[in-house]
This record gives C-alpha cells, structure tokens and sequence, in this order.
C-alpha cells in the first residue's frame, strides 16, 4: 500500500485544526480552487495538548485515544463508540507493559476504526487494518502480461499500455505515487488513439497522490466537471465538520485528450487515491466501471505525535463523491464480476471490459 506518499506532515495534537486549510492546500492543489469557500474560524478550544499526558504508557494510550477522539472524522459513518472502546483498551494497559506490548494494544485499538488510512508508526512497527486478504484477488498481472500482451507492451510515467488483438486499448496503472508527466500522457493517448475504446486498470493500484489523479482524469473530461466534495474538521466533536464544498477538475489545455468509450477495473485492493480515480471517472457519462468494488479510503490523512515520539496517521477530512456520498468503504462498480482463481489463461473482468467495448453497449 502506498498511501503514505498521500501526506508527510507531523502535527502535536493541539496543532492540528490550525493546519487544516494550508494542509489541503499543501495535499490537494485543485482545493485551493475552493478555499474562497474554506475561510472560516478554526476552532482550536478544546484540543488535546502534548503536555496534559505523562510520557509514560498510560499516558501515551491515553495521548491516543485522545487525538483520535478529537480529529477522527468517521466515528459516526462507521457507528465506532470511541467511549465504550476506550473503557475496553484501557483496562488492558498499565505502565508495568513494554513498548512492544502497548503498541500492540493500541494498534488493535486502532483496528476498531475499520481504516486503512489509521496507522500507529513506531521505530519497530507500523499497526495497519488491511482486510483485502479477505476479498478475491481479481488481478494477476502475470496472467495479463502472457495471454493478452504477449509479454509486448510499451511502459511510461509508470503506466504499462498496449492496443489488444481487438482494437481495444488498454492502459495498466499500478500506482498513484508514480508521477504522470503530460508529455508521457500525450504520447501514451496518441498511440492508444486508433482504438475503439479503452481499458484503463487500477486493479491492486493502493493509491498515492491524488494531484495524479486529477492529471489523469483531466484527459477524459472536455469541460469543467464535478469531481467531488470536501469537508475539515471545524473543532474536537465528532460532528465538528464544515459544510461540503465542491471541487471541480477542468480538461487539460492544449494536450490530447481520449473521449471515447472506457471501461475501469477496479478490485479490492483499488484503495485511497485510486479509490478516489475510481469514484470521479464513474461519474462521467462514457465510462463504465468494471470488476469489484473498491477498497475505499476516501478521507485525506493527518499525523499527530504521542508524548513518546510514537506518530499516528489517521483520516480527518472526508472527501465525497459527486453525487455527496462518502466512499469510504469502497465505489461499487456497474458491472460486479468475479475472476475464476482455478483458470490461468482467462481474466473474467478483462473479457467482460473487452465485450462490452466491442459490442454495440458503449458506442
């Protein structure tokens, strides 16, 4: 998974309100477009201070469940009683327990979040929810490299790309941390150009920067388009959020862009900024999504510090989609098919994009 690149900043507890509006700007470029909207009072009374918490393990369990309790912003979408959980975690810590052992303790605290943007980062582990073992795989790349490219294709800006035997395009992108230059992009669209449509697969893609995200997603759009709404936390309740404010993507000037038909892959371990990708181009009229639903992930993450040096990484401002429904349990797709695990010569998902591009469906 490779959130991380997502966001670096390390804020006390008592920070983190004042940081809100510069953080989105620092995250989400396109925001700032918004942010006339975003100037509003910060509320900062009420916020847990490093100093109120002994740097023992009590204290430090305590810094934690704190933090979380004032900046977290789906306690109420997920119905986590965060009261009843602290009863329960702080019966299990006492200062007599090791580093190893209270780290332990609160990362299974955190798992309660259900989140896989929540992480307790220590010099010896990174506690993480990820629950995509539990879910079919629905990617084998292996699988598509030898029976659908032949082991032939072309790779740029981290995107693997090919036209099929069915004059159908198809473009692989592992990873929203790779970085898409617009030049890349104009030669990978101008090649894919001749096909009748396009794949585009974000299969096991585990997220990253979500200004590539709006890069790659301003070459399927020919006017000012809705992406989505956002929120910050406005104080430390649970329902301390601002109003949602819209944000809009605009199509790339003076660069190629591809408006025909497309199909996005998508499985479970399409999470964060992919999850995000998925949700924006589901909302435009020539894209059709295809596979399983998403991992989700859609609020920006933050990091605070406990008093032992201890950073946790947690999701504070909600993005929604466009029609102002939070993804953060995954976008489901227009068509839901499974892969058959048993054969190594078909992908289910593949073959159905395919058909429907080939077809009459989507033309």
């Amino acid at each position: 998974m490779t959130t991380s690149s997502f966001y670096h900043m390390i804020l006390k507890p008592g920070a983190i309100y004042q940081a809100t509006l510069q953080s989105i700007k620092t995250v989400v470029p396109v925001v700032q477009r918004c942010l006339g909207c975003l100037m509003v009072c910060i509320l900062v009374t009420g916020c847990a201070q490093q100093d109120e918490f002994e740097e023992d393990q009590v204290g430090n369990f305590e810094a934690l469940w704190t933090i979380m309790d004032q900046h977290y912003s789906f306690f109420d979408y997920k119905q986590v009683n965060w009261n009843e959980v602290h009863q329960r975690y702080r019966a299990l810590v006492s200062n007599k327990m090791t580093d190893r052992e209270l780290f332990d303790v609160c990362g299974d605290m955190l798992k309660e979040l259900r989140d896989g943007h929540t992480n307790l980062i220590a010099s010896h582990d990174v506690s993480r929810y990820w629950v995509w073992e539990q879910w079919p795989v629905n990617y084998n790349e292996r699988l598509i490299d030898q029976h659908y490219l032949n082991f032939d294709y072309k790779m740029a800006s981290g995107i693997k790309y090919q036209i099929l035997t069915d004059n159908v395009g198809y473009l692989y992108y592992g990873s929203f941390s790779s970085g898409i230059g617009e030049g890349n992009l104009d030669l990978i669209l101008s090649y894919l150009s001749t096909a009748d449509g396009l794949i585009i697969d974000v299969r096991d893609n585990g997220g990253g920067l979500l200004t590539n995200v709006e890069t790659l997603v301003s070459r399927f759009i020919d006017k000012k388009t809705l992406a989505g709404y956002i929120c910050h936390k406005t104080g430390p309740g649970h329902n301390d959020l601002s109003e949602p404010y819209a944000y809009y993507f605009e199509p790339t000037k003076n660069h190629i862009h591809y408006l025909k038909p497309v199909v996005v892959l998508a499985n479970r371990g399409s999470f964060s900024a992919a999850n995000n990708f998925v949700s924006i181009m589901k909302s435009l009229g020539q894209v059709t999504v295809v596979g399983d639903t998403t991992g989700g992930g859609c609020g920006l993450p933050f990091t605070g510090e406990l008093p032992n040096g201890w950073r946790v990484r947690f999701s504070s401002c909600p993005i929604m989609d466009a029609n102002g429904k939070l993804t953060e349990f995954g976008v489901a797709p227009d068509v839901r098919i499974d892969m058959d695990e048993n054969d190594n010569t078909h992908d289910a998902i593949l073959d159905t994009a395919i058909r429907l591009l080939t077809s009459s469906t989507l033309h």
